[in-house]
């Protein structure tokens, strides 16, 4: 009876924390949560709040708290109890689809940070937390919209995990962040990119049928979107670099694994499809994605296999050109300016005069 009592009185505060106008109310709630978040029963506590799901509000504490409690820098919790709350979260997620945006968000960062911390321990010489692709096949081949953009939500936030390193990290253990990094990168990296590549192919090939009105499927779209963007902008070479170094004509640093995905143009085509054929809410994305796929670096590509895809960008950029609509987007004409200052600085103007289009420009001069 009486942790029922104090499970209701914990949705309570979070109400009183989330909801209500009087700041006195707020920030006695907000003091007693940071005491429940430091009790020796916090774990047990918070799955019985999940479990409970009376209230949106007390999921989302539930969630948040368990972040922190596999966050703390002095305090690791069981290998065991972390590979629990890992099965939890992923049955959690896929149990439950209609859950809050905001709770499901939470539980998505919590599954990213506990695979992370987690990266290169083994349970019974087996990485346990390694198992990435695994984890999301039950919500990517469920056939429900809702789940499959959940699975993508995971991947993504999962990469931008892997990708970042925080404050503390940087202080404690910037090496650590750098082994769990590269090795990601080595081990799942491209394969998560050519999945997120593959669910936009499938999209692209069925743009009519799609709902960009459904709150779900145009969620899936934009959550792909930035999963391939997130894979192309991740730290391959461990640089730490940060967006404004990236924003003047830095050269993406792709690994010469992933040649395949440049050759052939597939890549670069499905991206000028989308760009083409999505809303402007989405439309940017696919342009924001040409612009790094335009700035891979030099020796990635032969000279033959260079000038090939530079003739692809080049048509594509021609053909937007000839059909301007989507550039009075301000969010499209200002990634459309990034791609061509990106051909420029990247291409050498000896490779941008070889491309089939030049001639016919010069000639309309």
């Amino acid at each position: 009876e009486r942790p029922q009592q104090e499970l209701v009185q914990l949705e309570l505060l979070c109400k009183q924390l989330y909801e209500t106008s009087d700041t006195a109310a707020r920030q006695e709630a907000e003091k007693t949560l940071v005491q429940f978040s430091n009790s020796p029963d916090c774990l047990s506590k918070c799955q019985l709040l999940l479990e409970r799901g009376d209230s949106p509000y007390a999921q989302l504490l539930a969630a948040t708290t368990l972040t922190k409690l596999i966050s703390r820098p002095n305090v690791t919790l069981p290998l065991e109890q972390r590979i629990h709350i890992r099965s939890y979260v992923l049955n959690y997620l896929g149990s439950r689809p209609k859950l809050a945006n905001f709770v499901s968000q939470a539980l998505v960062q919590l599954y990213a940070r506990i695979t992370k911390q987690g990266w290169c321990d083994s349970h019974k010489g087996e990485f346990v937390f390694r198992h990435v692709t695994n984890d999301v096949s039950q919500f990517l081949q469920s056939g429900v919209t809702r789940l499959v953009m959940i699975g993508v939500q995971l991947l993504s936030q999962l990469v931008a995990e892997m990708n970042q390193i925080s404050e503390s990290e940087a202080r404690r253990s910037a090496a650590k962040h750098r082994n769990r990094s590269s090795s990601f990168r080595d081990l799942e990296l491209y394969q998560i990119f050519q999945l997120g590549c593959d669910l936009l192919k499938k999209a692209s090939e069925a743009i009519k049928t799609i709902d960009f009105n459904d709150v779900d499927q145009h969620g899936l779209l934009s959550h792909t979107l930035r999963l391939v963007l997130n894979c192309l902008t991740f730290d391959f070479i461990g640089t730490a670099s940060d967006e404004s170094q990236e924003d003047m004509a830095t050269a993406v640093q792709i690994p010469t694994s992933w040649r395949d995905a440049f050759l052939g143009g597939n890549t670069l085509n499905l991206f000028f499809d989308l760009y083409n054929n999505l809303p402007p809410t989405l439309s940017p994305m696919a342009m924001s994605s040409l612009v790094l796929l335009a700035s891979v670096r030099r020796t990635l590509l032969h000279n033959n296999e260079r000038g090939a895809f530079l003739n692809q960008l080049v048509q594509g950029v021609k053909n937007i050109l000839e059909n301007p609509q989507s550039l009075s987007d301000p969010n499209n004409y200002h990634e459309f300016c990034r791609l061509l200052v990106r051909l420029k600085s990247i291409f050498q103007l000896g490779e941008l005069v070889q491309v089939d289009n030049y001639p016919q420009r010069s000639e309309e001069r």
